[in-house]
């Protein structure tokens, strides 16, 4: 578990606020954490003066010398002090900018964030970019308008020069948000070995996993000796605060969720999922390419880079009718249709290239279900077979604000054949040794990999209905496993 150290450099800068053991001064911290630890600390540093050689400086340059997690970080406090900063740096900020409403030219306006908050509301969403971008606690921004609102100027500012109770307010209520685990007891601190941020996103309509799903992760957590919390994307700065994460939200590259895996990987996070195997399942273009290029057995499979008459009857005479056509990133059945004639290829064609340049056509093998494999670590976890919607084929039916699914069975990995768990394994070693799942078509004698999804559905009464709390503990160590290893 991460332990927790917030750095100021006179205790009195602290005084407006709650009393805390883990508030010590540059001093103490010079002097009291420099001995090697196997545990992951966090430094929060709140100096009067974060220029370079300056004791806030010098803080940050020690706090990474001992590899520490450390906000601000050296790299940015460098950033702040550069007179001139490229566009590339606010080219997110600029998005953020131009929402703005317009106000005379050289009209300047000033403002501070805090961990990425506000007191002014329309500013909210600026103020949490410029924080993603300099992730430092406190800062000033000034904005300039000359035709469009650009950034002026941003520095640090010291913890003291919060001198209105509605700044100090405002501050310590982010502040708890941001880093809740300063106020716990010490106690409570104790009883896990481990932290593991579990990412969600209590909106999303189809979730890997339901609520229910989530306590049990949680819970098989806490036995496993990891504390977990329930995190959003709001929470990405919070991420070095963890030993892991684990991804519960349905994951895409040009996303927030494959951010936030890429930075748990530079923090030296474990992650499941991580940012390659996003990658790598994610697009079923290259996921397709892949397995032909290792001899997985797959559908007969062509991908379309255009619509010309001439491209289209070839892609008839490859695989022939009916034939499945898919966008590369799509997910529960959402961006695939089956077509069974020219007319409807063309169509269909010319609507989904609106979404994509490239399209993946696949044969059609009709099935009564698919079987899906849970691979964890390169074994065998669970098994389940999905069932097609009735009279329909595929396992989700989109339509008229409604969606339809059909049945599932849940069995132990010992009774599903062995062909279908053998090409499970050969797919996902591809990949890494993350948890997937497996799509896999069985006819007769002819087993074929549909896809490997990274982020794999485990839904109460679904995926666990066999294994049942057994199987989240067996991810959740896992995890303990990993984190482990990292840290010896």
């Amino acid at each position: 578990m991460a332990n927790f150290f917030v750095v100021v450099d006179n205790h009195t800068d602290w005084s407006p606020y709650y009393p805390s053991q883990d508030v010590i001064t540059f001093h103490d911290y010079l002097h009291r954490t420099h001995k090697t630890d196997t545990s992951r600390v966090r430094v929060i540093i709140l100096s009067r003066n974060y220029r370079y050689l300056s004791t806030g400086y010098y803080c940050a340059l020690l706090a990474e010398a001992r590899g520490h997690h450390v906000l601000p970080s050296v790299r940015t406090l460098n950033d702040l002090e550069r007179k001139e900063l490229s566009a590339l740096q606010f080219a997110n900020i600029d998005k953020q900018l131009a929402r703005l409403p317009c106000l005379p030219d050289d009209e300047t306006r000033t403002f501070r964030l805090w961990f990425g908050d506000c007191l002014q509301q329309e500013l909210a969403p600026v103020a949490r970019a410029v924080f993603e971008r300099f992730p430092c606690p406190i800062l000033e921004v000034v904005l300039q308008h000359k035709k469009k609102w650009s950034i002026k100027r941003i520095k640090p500012v010291s913890l003291n020069q919060l001198c209105s109770k509605e700044e100090q307010n405002a501050f310590a209520e982010t502040f708890e948000k941001f880093s809740n685990k300063i106020w716990r007891k010490p106690r409570t601190r104790k009883t896990y070995r481990y932290d593991l941020a579990i990412l969600v996103n209590p909106k999303e309509e189809f979730p890997p996993s339901d609520a229910r799903a989530l306590k049990r992760f949680i819970r098989a957590a806490n036995q496993a000796g990891i504390s977990a919390d329930l995190i959003e994307k709001k929470d990405y700065m919070r991420l070095p605060e963890y030993d892991g994460l684990f991804i519960r939200e349905t994951t895409v590259v040009n996303h927030h969720t494959y951010r936030f895996a890429k930075k748990a990987e530079t923090e030296g996070m474990v992650t499941i999922d991580d940012p390659t195997s996003i990658l790598r399942c994610s697009n079923k273009i290259y996921l397709a390419d892949l397995l032909q290029t290792h001899n997985i057995p797959t559908p007969g499979t062509v991908i379309i880079s255009d619509t010309y008459e001439e491209s289209l009857q070839q892609l008839v005479t490859s695989i022939g009718f009916p034939m499945v056509l898919k966008i590369p990133d799509g997910s529960f059945s959402r961006g695939v249709v089956k077509v069974v004639d020219l007319q409807q290829l063309k169509d269909q064609c010319k609507n989904l290239m609106k979404k994509s340049a490239l399209l993946l056509a696949q044969e059609y093998i009709f099935t009564g279900y698919d079987w899906r494999i849970g691979v964890l670590n390169n074994k065998a976890l669970y098994a389940c077979r999905y069932y097609m919607v009735n009279n329909h084929w595929q396992i989700y039916q989109h339509g008229d604000g409604s969606v339809k699914s059909g049945g599932f069975d849940t069995l132990p990995t010992f009774e599903v054949p062995r062909p279908v768990l053998d090409i499970a394994m050969k797919a996902t070693r591809l990949i890494g040794d993350g948890l997937y799942g497996v799509d896999i078509k069985q006819s007769g004698d002819r087993v074929v990999v549909i896809e490997i999804n990274d982020n794999p559905s485990i839904e109460s009464g679904v995926e666990d209905k066999y294994l049942g709390k057994q199987l989240y503990l067996e991810i959740m160590q896992e995890f303990l496993r990993r984190m482990t290893a990292r840290r010896q």
